[in-house]
């Protein structure tokens, strides 16, 4: 049984600092230590920790809904998600994985930058992946980009990991070229990165694949990603999409993006 912590959400109101600066306080054996939502190696260091603050606490469903729409987008033309091989980006600790483990995958490949994500993973969901890399998609070594390869993905999955830092355009733009022509993508965004007043690279590299050539889109829905810490509902985009034609290595720079 996972052990149950004490956490403690600051005074000051989520939605006065960014989400991507938003923290929380854990008492722990004694003491009190901040720690910052994005700090998932020290979350991932303790078991259960990351499932009580973002799914008990806030109410986190954005694994749940992208492997629904994921299914819902197979199932319109007439597939089996039994038959994918999945390339899981930003993979954490398997919250997608064993979402995706549950509705029949046949293989999932995990990946992340940080080693404590993946032997979280390993630790408390051991039969969630085939094989998972600790790995830099910015600058893929050509060992990883042949092993990557080698499993002939027809899906990338990357749930509550896009657009605050975390996965850069590069990154992402790496993961979508491992993925076959007609495969599938699966992912959510926070809303405010398809509104054109967001300027951010990673905002218009969504909205510039979205409304390209290389994919169809089969499912684009608002919803409730999770809630901030007043309890105000954070509404995101989850997307499910089929590559039509492979993405060219220069379309950052066709649209203006750093790649460096």
């Amino acid at each position: 049984m996972l052990p149950r912590y004490r956490l403690q959400f600051p005074v000051e109101q989520e939605h006065q600092i960014s989400q991507a600066e938003a923290y929380f306080h854990l008492i722990d054996e004694g003491e009190r230590k901040k720690i910052l939502f994005h700090d998932y190696d020290r979350i991932y260091a303790k078991p259960g920790l990351y499932e009580q603050l973002f799914y008990d606490r806030l109410k986190c469903t954005s694994p749940q809904k992208v492997a629904e729409l994921l299914q819902d987008s197979l199932t319109s033309e007439l597939l089996s998600c039994t038959e994918l091989r999945v390339l899981d980006l930003g993979a954490g600790n398997g919250m997608m994985a064993e979402r995706l483990r549950n509705l029949g995958v046949a293989r999932i490949v995990g990946v992340d930058i940080i080693p404590e994500a993946r032997d979280a993973a390993y630790r408390d969901r051991p039969t969630a992946y085939d094989d998972y890399l600790v790995a830099d998609f910015v600058n893929l070594s050509d060992d990883h980009r042949q092993l990557l390869a080698e499993w002939r993905f027809d899906c990338l999955t990357s749930v509550a990991a896009l657009g605050f830092g975390d996965i850069p355009p590069k990154a992402f733009m790496t993961a979508l070229q491992l993925v076959r022509t007609n495969g599938w993508v699966a992912f959510n965004i926070k809303e405010t990165f398809l509104d054109h007043s967001e300027v951010s690279g990673f905002s218009r590299f969504i909205r510039e694949l979205i409304f390209s050539k290389h994919l169809d889109v089969y499912q684009l829905e608002r919803y409730t990603h999770r809630l901030s810490m007043e309890g105000v509902p954070l509404k995101y985009y989850a997307l499910v999409g089929r590559i039509t034609s492979q993405i060219p290595a220069d379309f950052l720079k066709s649209i203006e993006i750093e790649t460096a």
